[in-house]
């Protein structure tokens, strides 16, 4: 039994009858207030019109002498563990596959709705927040026990694909539409956008392919489906570098016939007017102005699809929530849509996890100002810069690639999603502070003082943690479970990113203080088990975060 479910014990003995699901130890803020605390009694006490100590000491009275309890302030509960509870606590998470990670998420279905590229345009450095934190997030809940449904919403239809069908026929050789790459989709893009604002027969052109395309013109839809598929082919090229997998590639095609009977309904519950030719749902109450549903010229929109793609998910899925991982200047257009999915009856928890924009050494990341940097190039480039770390160490070029791929994601996943972020290759690849590299090479070392001891007997050894240090150290241990839980709860990957830290800072404190391979047994044995599930929690953490562990760095 974890510590919270314990003291929570103690409050239901004190106080019977009662629901305590909300009582948390968490750990202290000094260790001059013990090893945790709990400031719940604080809560209880003018239920029960008690003063406040008196109520924390009934809970005091009900819990077992294993801890050390100690009335603060006003009733706050300082709780001090004995080394045979942390002990076997210890044992709990070392002997668990999931390193007592709970399985909250067991029977439950969430859609993880991420990355989401535009088709015939090559992935670049504005992809990567999306595409990292979303797995991140995928991974993380997974190992909560929830089954997860990774979907890339590609942007696959629309305008563009007019333009598209226009340029390949008109501004590429005939070998570059036999060997046709996402690379000559964007360029004849670009050369048929540009041609469509200075010449209007050209844009007249443009949108008589896509009528002929929407209406589903052989020709049309042949070439949009060779696009689609060359384009999924190159994203997922760039999704095996990174670890990233996905169950399903439902873009924004998938959901068009679904469109019109979304506005029926809209309609038939009254919450759709039209307004100046379009239809629009007024949200004015809510203080999110209008949401256009149907433009005037009969199309449909972003909030149209993505109403259409609830209600496609809960009827295949049946999904206990819906997270979407997108830029924070589409928050207006979520709060719009999750209220509409409200109206309509949907009762699927829909969360918007938006993002700040990043940029890069300094630099605002712009297309005007040609500072928009393929995806490719920015991992061929951490893989280069790696490279230069390890080859004096005998690294190989998959060390390089693990290390440099790591830095990239562990520099925004270690940020708090919300912020905008810098990337800075001095930073991103440093071997001292927050980052990917130090995290890596502190399980390197782990793995490398384990391999020195040969004779380690770890099965049937006990970590009996004496030292302040080795006992810091054991303590960070037992709060991994809770920070993968407390990563969820706020999806911030950055949550177990900082966990990771310091949780690395606390072995390095912990292996200069104490020596380990030179103690005599059965210390010896004791300190290299916790250094064992110290390798094991930051292995794990990392693999939650997407980043390998190499065994040598």
């Amino acid at each position: 039994m974890d510590l919270s479910s314990k003291i929570r014990s103690a409050f239901e003995a004190a106080f019977p009858g009662e629901d305590f699901s909300f009582v948390r130890v968490v750990p202290a803020t000094d260790p001059k207030f013990g090893d945790y605390q709990c400031n719940d009694a604080l809560k209880i006490a003018k239920k029960f019109s008690m003063k406040p100590r008196d109520a924390a000491a009934k809970v005091a009275e009900n819990i077992d002498s294993s801890i050390k309890v100690e009335i603060a302030g006003p009733g706050f509960l300082n709780l001090t563990v004995g080394t045979e509870w942390l002990s076997g606590e210890l044992k709990r998470i070392y002997d668990d596959k999931n390193l007592a990670v709970p399985q909250t998420g067991e029977g439950k279905k969430i859609v993880i709705d991420y990355s989401s590229p535009n088709a015939a345009k090559q992935m670049h450095i504005g992809h990567i927040r999306s595409t990292v934190i979303g797995n991140a997030i995928d991974r993380i809940f997974r190992a909560l026990g929830y089954d997860v449904i990774a979907d890339n919403h590609l942007g696959d239809w629309g305008t563009q694909f007019g333009i598209l069908i226009m340029g390949y026929r008109q501004c590429l050789s005939e070998e570059e539409r036999e060997n046709l790459t996402v690379a000559n989709l964007e360029k004849c893009y670009v050369l048929s956008a540009a041609k469509a604002k200075e010449d209007e027969t050209w844009k007249d052109s443009c949108r008589a392919e896509l009528v002929k395309l929407q209406q589903g013109d052989e020709a049309n839809l042949s070439l949009w489906k060779r696009f689609i598929d060359i384009s999924i082919a190159e994203f997922d090229r760039m999704y095996a570098q990174l670890g990233v997998k996905f169950d399903t590639y439902r873009g924004e095609s998938y959901y068009n016939e679904m469109m019109p009977a979304v506005v029926e309904k809209l309609l038939a519950s009254d919450l759709a007017k039209e307004s100046e030719g379009a239809l629009v749902v007024d949200l004015s109450e809510e203080k999110l102005a209008v949401a256009i549903v149907r433009k005037s010229d009969g199309g449909y929109n972003y909030t149209t699809s993505d109403l259409a793609c609830v209600e496609s998910r809960v009827k295949d899925y049946a999904p206990e929530r819906i997270i979407y991982v997108t830029d924070d200047r589409q928050q207006l257009h979520f709060k719009q849509f999750f209220s509409i999915a409200a109206k309509l009856g949907h009762n699927v928890k829909l969360v918007h996890v938006p993002f700040g924009l990043m940029s890069y050494q300094g630099k605002a990341i712009s297309t005007r100002e040609g500072n928009l940097i393929k995806l490719d190039d920015l991992l061929s480039e951490a893989v280069k810069r790696s490279y230069d770390i390890v080859k004096d160490r005998g690294g190989d070029e998959n060390l390089a690639k693990a290390i440099g791929f790591g830095a990239v994601k562990y520099a925004d996943l270690s940020h708090d999603p919300a912020t905008a972020i810098d990337f800075n290759w001095d930073k991103a690849l440093a071997l001292e502070g927050n980052s990917g590299p130090y995290l890596q090479y502190a399980y390197a070392r782990v793995q490398s003082l384990l391999a020195k001891a040969q004779d380690f007997d770890c099965e049937a050894t006990e970590i009996l943690p004496e030292t302040p240090s080795e006992k810091r150290l054991a303590l960070q241990l037992l709060e991994f479970p809770g920070a993968v839980v407390r990563a969820a709860e706020a999806y911030k990957p950055s949550v177990l990113a900082d966990y990771l830290f310091q949780t690395a800072q606390l072995y390095s404190s912990f292996y200069q203080n104490s020596p380990v391979l030179k103690s005599d047994e059965p210390l010896r044995s004791r300190r290299l088990k916790l250094c064992l599930l110290f390798g094991r929690v930051l292995k794990r953490g990392l693999e939650l975060l997407g980043i390998e562990t190499p065994e040598r760095i």
